[in-house]
């Protein structure tokens, strides 16, 4: 018998293993993403007190990413939550890429949120 991999199963082990160094307090919250086929998703979230602090992806009110690719809508969302926590007074966080990779999409999300002034 051959052993099939599911990506999903292999990522959310990775996730588990880091989540437990990975932790949002009020001065320093969680930068988290959420990865789906189409549309990425991005939370500041505080852990201690169990509140998301702003979010944004590419369905949200007011994002236009019609016509550009998976990346570049990442980096729009990436420089839209920044500005967002940076509104709040969020200044630094610290960056959960959920199990996925550091490449791609989730790589141009912690680029633009760091051009955009967020220190990981």
């Amino acid at each position: 018998m051959i052993n099939k991999v599911n990506k999903n199963e292999v990522r959310l082990k990775r996730h588990r293993r880091v989540k437990d160094s990975v932790r949002g307090t009020a001065a320093r919250p969680r930068l988290s993403v959420y990865r789906s086929l189409s549309n990425i998703y991005v939370q500041v979230i505080d852990d201690k007190a169990g509140k998301t602090l702003c979010s944004s992806s590419t369905i949200a009110k007011g994002m236009d990413v019609k016509g550009k690719s998976k990346v570049e809508a990442a980096k729009a969302v990436g420089a839209d939550v920044a500005a967002k926590a940076i509104k709040l007074g969020i200044k630094e966080v610290v960056f959960d890429r959920g199990g996925y990779l550091y490449t791609g999409r989730v790589k141009a999300i912690a680029e633009s949120a760091r051009e955009a002034g967020l220190k990981f």
